[in-house]
């Protein structure tokens, strides 16, 4: 358990329905088992130990070995007594290498797990009995000698007939492909916190006490690397029955409601965007509805990976319940609780500057406008400056193409090789562009701005160097800039080779 403070706000209210104004502490459960491990020589080793014995590439090796073992087993079957003569030896010699292998690796584990938590499941006794039986039979039968037992025909038809038993290996498949499954969804999710106790071990996280944070629930093969739904739907109704409600932000996939009791609102958002203004104003007054009618009623949040909508959607909710005032306070502490730090210390907070933008505006709505959608306000976009464009692409901005978006419609878009809707004007003395935009469009609310280019991109791009949302209703002197930590894509150190230190875009307006 961790104990945070915080201003528990509607999250923690009196019998009389106030919130404290005072600070509280507040148990968070960090799902993990409490035991305080002394700091001996025997736990540090199983500390060091854990990451190799649990690592992707030793598993994979594992289950490589179990079916070369079981094609040396039929090929050492199916040898005539000449054959074997020359290249038994050898096979006998690697299958009891591979045995040897097996038996550390089930000791391994048990020093990993821990004796108890290992022989709680069926699957590993029935696999270390497999490892033990098919050592010995290997052992009796390498050791063996069969020039010897000629005498005796019974005795090596018997033996033979022994070796077949290493076949039962290919029920270890059955534990192995349990193993790959819970080591490839902690090599997905990363650094992320997970629950890892009471028979659980989920992408999930508590926010705060009754705010929880998971990757998608899936079914069919993405189970195999994101938490499985019945997994998902046993730990909801085993830790809080009858009193979750799940918000999917999701807008590219979904999954049949009666999963969760039917207890699953939608909110539309795109992958790497933000949710508009309204399905922020709409999820919050639904978490308000649902957190006030009972004290124990909790909420369990999700995107695909559980971290940049869900960080957005879940910081809303901080600052609307007075958890925080601050948008960027809620956003550390989202990233504080997400992130599993005894792992690494990459960040697994809200990293999109746009969505850390409407967590922003959230703010305002909250503080200045009450909770209402501040007023609209109608602009027109007459350009956009690119500083700091050299490396860039092309470096001289020829090679774009501008998108705006409004409402998920394209309303505009210009091609600047071709100059089409557009006027290009390079200052390569102060290394920027202006793109002057011909019969710019009016734009009102939300607006999504989208660079293409396929010059000079860093991997994985899909051939946009970098876009952002704003809302027009928080535009002030008709000027927007956004610097290269504020734009989506080059915020990411990784790229900053190609996107300088003073890399940013200005957006000039006009009123209609």
């Amino acid at each position: 358990m961790t104990s945070v403070h915080f201003n528990p706000g509607l999250d923690s209210k009196d019998v009389n329905g106030n919130s404290g104004m005072e600070e509280a502490a507040v148990q968070i459960d960090d799902g993990k088992e409490e035991s305080e491990e002394p700091n001996t020589m025997y736990y540090r080793g199983r500390k060091t130990t854990a990451p190799f014995v649990m690592s992707f590439g030793f598993r994979v090796f594992g289950l490589v070995l179990i079916l070369v073992d079981i094609i040396l087993v039929i090929v050492d079957l199916s040898l005539s007594p000449e054959s074997r003569k020359s290249v038994g030896t050898t096979l006998e010699a690697i299958s009891l290498v591979i045995s040897f292998f097996f038996l550390i690796d089930v000791l391994l584990r048990i020093y990993v797990e821990g004796f108890k938590v290992y022989f709680s499941s069926k699957l590993n006794i029935m696999d270390a009995c497999i490892v033990l039986i098919t050592l010995v039979v290997t052992m009796i039968y390498t050791f063996s000698d069969f020039s010897g037992a000629s005498l005796i025909p019974r005795l090596v038809t018997f033996l033979r007939s022994l070796r077949i038993i290493i076949l039962v290996r290919i029920f270890r498949l059955a534990s192995q492909k349990k193993e790959m499954e819970k080591v490839t969804r902690r090599m997905v999710s990363e650094n992320k916190r997970r629950y890892q106790k009471d028979g659980f071990d989920l992408d999930l996280t508590y926010v705060t006490d009754r705010v929880i944070a998971m990757s998608f629930p899936s079914s069919g093969k993405q189970a195999l690397y994101r938490n499985p739904i019945r997994e998902v739907v046993r730990f909801l109704d085993t830790k809080h029955l009858d009193h979750y409600k799940v918000y999917n932000l999701c807008s590219e996939k979904g999954y049949d409601p009666k999963h969760f009791h039917y207890r699953v609102e939608r909110v539309m958002i795109d992958d790497h965007n933000v949710p508009s203004l309204e399905d922020m104003l709409r999820y919050t007054a639904s978490v308000r509805e649902w957190m006030a009618a009972d004290s124990r009623n909790t909420i369990a949040i999700h995107c695909k990976g559980g971290k940049g909508r869900t960080g957005t959607m879940v910081c809303t909710w901080l600052i609307d319940s007075d958890q925080f005032e601050s948008a960027q306070d809620s956003l550390d502490f989202f990233g504080e609780r997400r992130t599993d730090k005894s792992m690494s210390s990459k960040f697994q907070g809200v990293e999109t500057p746009s969505q850390s933008r409407y967590v922003g505006y959230y703010e305002i709505m909250k503080s200045k406008y009450n909770r209402q959608l501040p007023p609209p306000k109608t602009l027109k976009i007459k350009s956009l400056r690119i500083h700091s464009i050299a490396g860039v692409g092309k470096g001289n901005g020829s090679d774009l193409k501008v998108r705006i978006i409004v409402k998920k419609e394209q309303v505009f878009q210009c091609i600047c090789a071709k100059q089409e809707n557009c006027a290009l004007f390079p200052d390569v003395g102060n290394n920027t562009v202006v793109i002057s935009l011909q019969d710019g469009p009016l734009v009102c609310g939300d607006v999504k701005v989208m660079f293409e280019s396929s010059a000079g991109l860093p991997k994985g791009y899909e051939d946009c160097p970098f876009f952002f949302w704003f809302n027009t209703s928080f535009i002030e002197n008709n000027r927007l800039y956004l610097s290269r930590e504020e734009l989506d894509n080059p915020h990411k150190s990784k790229t900053w080779d190609i996107y300088k230190e003073d890399f940013g875009v200005t957006v000039s307006f006009s009123d209609p």
